[in-house]
């Protein structure tokens, strides 16, 4: 009798051996063995809840071979990537400003000349590039550094660079742009007031602001269009 109870506990540490050395069992499997022997089914159910993304960021889909981003799509959903992980053709303009359109914008209002528009915005420094920030670090996020995350303004009016303004033209509602504008043009825009600052908690970006001019002053703006007037 000592030995038929046992045999359950030996064929569970049979199974568990197996599955170490052959993943092929099922749970079809075991729902066949488990009523010959008298064994108690208690498999948990499936949930997604404790997945952590992270850790499929090895795993491959078959025939994907990009593996964990399009895993990670399946899990969270459709995600905007980000700019620094697309490729994206930049347009060059006849004052040096360069960009390129990440998303197109929907509805019939563009930006032009006279346009009162609202943006999100990020200005990254590219001559202090990171691994981690290819595109250079952020001195200036409207998400930080204004109250409502927007930067507001009369396109033309002088308020902000022009070479800013050259690189939206076009843009429609939710679309998104990266604008290149080079040193000169910025140089220029800070002896005339043009560039848009850190707020006073932001200290890094304040720091970061001070040192800009040392060096190359090019900047890169992420610009996300969120009204037109």
């Amino acid at each position: 009798m000592k030995f038929l109870s046992l045999f359950p506990l030996l064929l569970l540490t049979s199974c568990g051996a197996f599955s170490v050395r052959n993943s092929a069992i099922s749970r079809r499997d075991l729902l066949k063995i488990a009523p010959a022997v008298g064994l108690p089914i208690l498999l948990p159910e499936i949930s997604w809840a404790g997945i952590d993304p992270n850790a499929l960021k090895g795993l491959q889909i078959e025939g994907d071979q990009t593996g964990a981003q399009a895993r990670l799509r399946q899990l969270q959903g459709d995600v905007e990537e980000k700019p620094e992980n697309m490729d994206v053709m930049f347009e060059t303009l006849a004052s040096g400003v360069s960009y390129g359109e990440y998303k197109a914008g929907k509805g019939e209002s563009v930006v032009k000349e006279g346009s009162k528009v609202a943006v999100e915005m990020t200005i990254r420094m590219k001559a202090f590039a990171t691994n981690n920030e290819p595109g250079g670090v952020k001195y200036f996020e409207s998400k930080k550094d204004t109250e409502f995350n927007e930067v507001a303004w009369t396109v033309g009016s002088g308020e902000l660079l022009p070479g800013l303004e050259e690189g939206m033209m076009g843009m429609k509602k939710g679309g998104i742009r990266r604008i290149e504008v080079p040193s000169p043009l910025v140089f220029a825009a800070r002896n005339n007031k043009q560039l848009p600052l850190p707020s006073e908690t932001n200290k890094d970006g304040k720091r970061r602001f001070e040192n800009l001019f040392k060096t190359d002053a090019t900047l890169l703006f992420e610009v996300l269009v969120i009204r037109i007037k």
